[in-house]
């Protein structure tokens, strides 16, 4: 019997920079399957076929452009639905850093992958800009993965002397943390857009994290630990999402112009979306269904800037009266 087939849905620069990854890797473990397949959005680029410039010239020119992708990565067209193509004893891994709204409050798109396809559903989060890890530059990510076999099997496919990989069993926990960094990020770059420095950053990065402990157990269904926080999916993510990501990059732009949320995402990300704002007004739901808004302020802060109007200078002042102080 030959290796497990790998394929990668979603191409944007995340998704490519993992490819050039898992292609690389898939190459030369007889764990794998040679190929690796890679499904995406059909788009146009410059008059020519985003999937035929990825198949002749292995680079994803509009999501990751300089970066060569191994050449076994190859590209089917997206297909409406998955369901029905896959092995039963398929294995899944979200890279996705973000959260659903459903009718039942927040949930986890691991979640939703699960019950929509039936297959094992882990997750891999971290301290991971895309542009940096397709260059090779060294950092670490954390899978979360219940089934600790199945966790190996996806530290060996992820696996480089660059990308360094930690697999843990709070896996919801692992993933909550993807999703809500990307808030304290938005909060960040209302810092850096009025003017403060990196004292006031530190602390919206520390109060942050308090809120993300706080959260994470009201949310998540298993246990939850302060050492999962202390992994790159943790802490080590915040930080840089909160200097280098583009949820702090467009709140810095969104403090400083007065231009919309929508506006400055048009104009700033080549058709990326952030992930903040709409992730601070899911919480914002579920925080007012159980009556705990002021136990985070932070996140409540950055929901009502973007969503109902208030001055970005509330940033401040829910830094300066936040529960953890009194």
């Amino acid at each position: 019997m030959g290796g497990k087939k790998v394929c990668i849905v979603g191409s944007g620069n995340w998704g490519s920079a993992i490819a050039k990854i898992a292609g690389s890797n898939a190459a030369r473990l007889s764990t794998f399957e040679n190929q690796v397949n890679m499904w995406v959005l059909e788009e146009e680029v410059g008059g020519r076929r985003l999937t035929d410039i990825i198949n002749t010239e292995h680079e994803n020119v509009k999501y990751l452009p300089g970066h060569k992708l191994p050449p076994n990565v190859f590209i089917g067209k997206v297909c409406d639905q998955l369901k029905g193509h896959l092995k039963k004893d398929a294995v899944g891994v979200s890279l996705i850093k973000g959260v659903d709204e459903g009718p039942d409050g927040l949930r986890l798109i691991s979640d939703i992958i699960h019950e929509k396809l039936g297959i094992e559903m882990s997750v891999l989060m971290g301290a991971n800009i895309a542009s940096e890890v397709a260059e090779e530059k060294f950092c670490e990510t954390t899978i979360g993965c219940k089934n600790m076999q199945h966790g190996q099997m996806l530290k060996e496919l992820m696996q480089t002397p660059n990308f360094r990989v930690t697999v843990v069993q709070e896996a919801d926990t692992v993933e909550i943390c993807g999703a809500l960094k990307n808030v304290v990020a938005v909060g960040a770059g209302f810092c850096d857009g009025l003017g403060y420095g990196d004292n006031t950053k530190a602390a919206v990065i520390r109060l942050g994290l308090m809120e993300m402990i706080g959260f994470a157990k009201l949310f998540c269904k298993g246990p939850v630990t302060s050492s999962t926080f202390l992994e790159s999916c943790g802490v080590a993510d915040l930080i840089t999402t909160c200097y280098g990501g583009r949820n702090r990059k467009v709140a810095e732009a969104f403090a400083k112009t007065g231009k919309s949320i929508e506006q400055l995402e048009k104009e700033m990300l080549n058709g990326q979306k952030l992930q903040g704002p709409p992730t601070s007004a899911e919480l914002h739901r579920i925080l007012k269904s159980k009556n705990v808004v002021e136990k985070f302020p932070l996140f409540t802060a950055v929901y009502r800037i973007c969503y109902e109007g208030k001055p970005v200078t509330d940033i401040i002042k829910c830094l300066q009266n936040h529960p953890e102080h009194m």
